[in-house]
């Protein structure tokens, strides 16, 4: 009998552990159909558990991984099975385990006092979407698909796509969508499909979002819209507002303005210190209610959920790194666990900043999931005290080590990065500049006037 019979279902994640308990493990696997029905070394709840562990771990080896999560139970380190065993328990488990305990964390997190989380009375999330290189083989390039050259010639890894409604004021994933580079309707197509969770939010989005199908899936659902547009989107007045905003329609492609199928939006003109002017759409209709300069300055809000992004993609992935899993299931497996753990770690976060009165933009994301992983490797089977010691300790270190210090006007410029390279390509006439510290921009929005 194998030495981890009996142990494996003893095995936690440390500080993770409090909100991926044990028993919300247990009635997820139940609800998939994965509950174990004779003891095993790889138990479903560890394997659950493991994949979690892979993302935390996400630079270290499987038995690395595995070493972490039990090298302070029993003598379980002396006995880790090998890369083929845990790769196919993670089979066995499947996809929809790791998306169900995704589903059962996510969520808005910011309590009702956090400013910085609402406008006027609603509580602000963004949906954008970002791409991840994956393993390549034909399975996962007919899967996923990737970019090509004008040849139809590949180009780079296969990438899987992921499209995510985040709250602004603390990073936190309240729902996500995985899907394939190309095919399904791409990221507006997955947005369309989280319009329910955002009931009762104001929704921002880019430019890469206006359409009539989002416009009214997320209106119908109760959340509120800010959306930008190309500044030939919804060009012509209907009606201009006493603020210099204007009221338009918003039709399908080839419908007349005045088609029933449409939509009447809000448009809003503004510059940033004299620059380009950028446009937004917005089902917000009142401009007393509504005032254009606060909607324009909110806009920028959008960026937040860009830096949760970045904690994703280069501090718990590792920059540049492609996914480990090599199969179209397993890669779908390991981006929820990601997207579980992140979720989990903003919980932590938010702790810490509201314990002690910050911002959660203070707290320092890296050094938050070094603790994370630290605890992992200080578990021990009675954990749960120990744990709690080691929250606590946390959080007398956040005015002194994971503060950050309030957040300083910067600015960087942007490059096109080109498919095949590695390395920045900018014009001739470009000089590069790197990050730099700046004053508040002037926005100043553009009256419009009926033609």
């Amino acid at each position: 009998m194998h030495p981890w019979i009996g142990l494996s279902d003893e095995v936690r994640l440390g500080l993770l552990t409090e909100w991926v308990t044990p028993e919300l493990v247990d009635e997820v696997l139940a609800e998939c159909g994965q509950r174990d029905a004779k003891p095993r070394p790889l138990s479903s709840r560890f394997m659950l558990y493991y994949v979690l562990a892979l993302a935390l771990f996400q630079q270290d080896s499987y038995d690395d991984v595995a070493e972490n999560l039990v090298g302070t139970l029993g003598r379980m380190d002396q006995s880790i099975p090998n890369k083929s065993s845990f790769t196919r328990a993670r089979q066995q488990l499947g996809v929809a385990p790791l998306e169900g305990v995704f589903r059962r964390l996510a969520g808005a997190i910011a309590p009702d006092d956090l400013g910085t989380a609402f406008w006027r009375g609603m509580r602000v999330a963004a949906v954008d979407g970002f791409l991840l290189d994956v393993p390549e083989n034909d399975a996962t390039r007919a899967a996923f698909g990737g970019q090509v050259d004008s040849t139809g010639r590949p180009i780079g890894f296969p990438q899987a796509r992921v499209v995510t409604l985040t709250e602004t004021g603390t990073h936190a994933t309240i729902d996500a969508r995985v899907g394939s580079f190309k095919g399904g309707g791409g990221e507006p197509a997955l947005a369309t499909a989280m319009a329910d969770s955002a009931a009762g939010m104001l929704v921002i989005m880019d430019r890469a979002f206006p359409g009539v199908a989002l416009w009214k899936a997320y209106t119908q659902a109760g959340a509120h819209l800010l959306i930008r547009a190309r500044t030939f989107v919804a060009a012509k007045p209907m009606q201009v507002l006493p603020d210099g905003t204007y009221l338009t329609r918003m039709n399908l492609a080839g419908q007349r303005r005045s088609h029933p199928g449409g939509v009447t939006v809000r448009v809003i003109d503004y510059r940033i210190d004299g620059g380009e002017t950028i446009r937004l759409l917005t089902d917000l209709l009142d401009p007393e209610a509504w005032p254009a300069d606060e909607l324009a300055a909110l806009y920028h809000e959008r960026w937040e959920v860009e830096s949760a992004f970045r904690q994703v993609k280069t501090f718990q992935r590792g920059k540049a790194t492609v996914l480990r899993s090599a199969s179209p299931e397993l890669v779908r497996q390991e981006i929820w666990a990601h997207l579980a753990l992140h979720h989990c770690l903003s919980r932590i976060i938010m702790r810490l900043a509201d314990g002690d009165g910050l911002d959660p933009d203070r707290i320092s994301f890296v050094k938050v999931l070094k603790h994370a992983r630290r605890s992992v490797m200080l578990q021990t089977g009675q954990s749960s005290r120990r744990l709690q010691q080691f929250m606590k300790r946390m959080a007398t270190k956040v005015a002194r080590k994971l503060d950050n210090g309030v957040r300083r006007l910067r600015e960087a410029d942007r490059y096109t990065r080109h498919p095949v390279s590695q390395y920045i390509v900018r014009k001739k006439e470009q000089v590069r500049r790197g990050t730099r510290r700046v004053g508040e921009k002037v926005i100043t929005l553009s009256p419009a006037m009926l033609h």
